[in-house]
């Protein structure tokens, strides 16, 4: 895992001191990404560098190579992660400034019993008169978090906080983090459709296989409610649009490509099926797991080992968590292959693309968070209580025709990005009604 930290460091104005200090650190393969000049002091400045460096690599190396210069030493350090996330990421305020007592009366009590009562006669009006449709429950038990695996829900709060933080930043929608202590899937079931009334729509997050794949299909028939499980259905959507993009440049039909899946847990599962939604008629994949061959073949898809699935396959996505898993030999002339596993991937693209391989790509780029802010904010304004597999292919469709230049998806940054998706899985729910 890539750490990235702030250096204070202080050395003599002089020509060549800094250059010295960027030396040491260049010589144990510790990388610079910025440097700025933070302080003159009389005779010496005070510098600012931000560094990354792999974990395994002993930072301290670093600090003592610093010191042993002349005049020169470490006064300080930061990290940069850490420091985004001190304090949390999100909070809730007020969309109503609350300064009279007037306004105090009216948004609370005695005013807001008639509005109250007004939901009571109506329920629909919940939806007009409070925010309950701009509002998406982050559920998760902290059991696949990341590349990190079960560490638990606690551990995995900063994971929902961000994906709060990206709902209210891109689309405007108010996401809460729902932590569960539990491993047991009824219970999650039953607390989620317990809890579902506050919320417009639910987000389960970071939940492990195969209890995802219960959990979700189960809270689907429960609750009149969008449920949406996005390492299934966030990573296929967004890998299906890079894929549009790549076989739209190279001149081939998606449809009559032969698919590889490597890795069929929750994405790899959630990849293949949108796959066999969209029309590709041969999916292959392998799995060192029975049980998750046996939901691919009920999928209409076909199990094969590594080896075969390289050979045959047009085009290769790998989920499996396990670095280096494709070797350089493996890849055949013309494939388009996407590795998604962060942060280090199945085959790094350009080794991929110095074997032959027309496309590569990894997970840095093709990532979900491209994916589900647009759609929970167009199946929300929709107003339906299914995300469909319509909705999805709307979804990846309006990312690929977004793509510019050599990009296989838009940026994430990319608000409008965003809106479009917004826009394109509205339609499509409203045309399935």
């Amino acid at each position: 895992m890539q750490v990235v930290e702030i250096l204070l460091v202080e050395a003599p104005h002089k020509p060549g001191n800094m250059a010295k200090v960027l030396g040491v650190i260049g010589s144990l393969d510790v990388t610079v990404e910025g440097l700025n000049a933070v302080r003159r002091l009389d005779k010496d400045t005070i510098w600012e560098i931000t560094i990354e460096y792999d974990d395994s690599f002993d930072i301290n190396q670093l600090f003592d190579a610093i010191n042993q210069l002349p005049d020169t030493a470490m006064v300080g350090k930061s990290d940069r992660v850490f420091n985004r996330h001190k304090g949390g990421k999100i909070q809730t305020v007020s969309r109503i400034a609350i300064n009279s007592l007037e306004i105090l009366r009216d948004v609370y009590t005695p005013g807001v019993a008639r509005v109250c009562q007004a939901i009571k006669q109506s329920p629909e009006k919940i939806k007009e008169y409070t925010n309950i449709q701009n509002t998406v429950a982050i559920v998760t038990n902290g059991t696949a978090i990341l590349g990190l695996g079960d560490i638990g829900a606690q551990a995995g709060l900063p994971v929902m906080e961000g994906k709060a933080a990206i709902l209210s930043e891109l689309v405007g929608l108010s996401g809460v983090p729902i932590l569960l202590d539990t491993k047991d899937s009824l219970r999650i079931i039953k607390t989620v459709e317990a809890i579902a009334p506050s919320f417009g729509a639910i987000l389960l997050e970071d939940i492990k296989a195969p209890e995802c794949f219960e959990i979700e299909a189960e809270l689907i028939n429960r609750i009149d409610k969008p449920v949406f499980h996005d390492d299934q259905h966030g990573t296929a959507i967004v890998a299906l649009a890079a894929l549009l993009t790549a076989t739209k440049r190279t001149g081939v039909n998606i449809k009559d490509c032969v698919f590889g899946q490597i890795g069929l847990g929750a994405a790899g599962i959630g990849i293949c099926s949108l796959m066999r939604d969209y029309g590709v008629k041969e999916v292959l994949g392998t799995d060192i797991n029975q049980d998750a061959l046996l939901r691919l073949g009920d999928l209409g898809g076909q199990a094969c080992s590594l080896e075969e699935l390289m050979q045959k396959a047009d085009i290769v996505v790998a989920t499996t968590g396990v670095k280096g898993l494709i070797k350089p030999q493996m890849v055949r002339q013309g494939q388009i292959i996407m590795a998604l596993t962060n942060p280090d991937p199945e085959i790094e693209p350009q080794v991929a693309i110095d074997q032959g391989a027309r496309f590569a790509t990894c997970g840095k780029i093709v990532n979900n968070m491209l994916a589900f802010p647009g759609l929970f904010k167009g199946t929300l304004e929709s107003g339906v209580t299914k995300v469909s597999h319509e909705m999805r292919i709307a979804a990846a469709e309006c990312l690929s025709n977004l793509a510019k230049d050599d990009s296989l998806v838009p940026s994430a940054l990319n608000k409008k990005a965003h809106l479009a998706v917004a826009t394109a899985v509205y339609e499509a729910a409203l045309a399935q009604n």
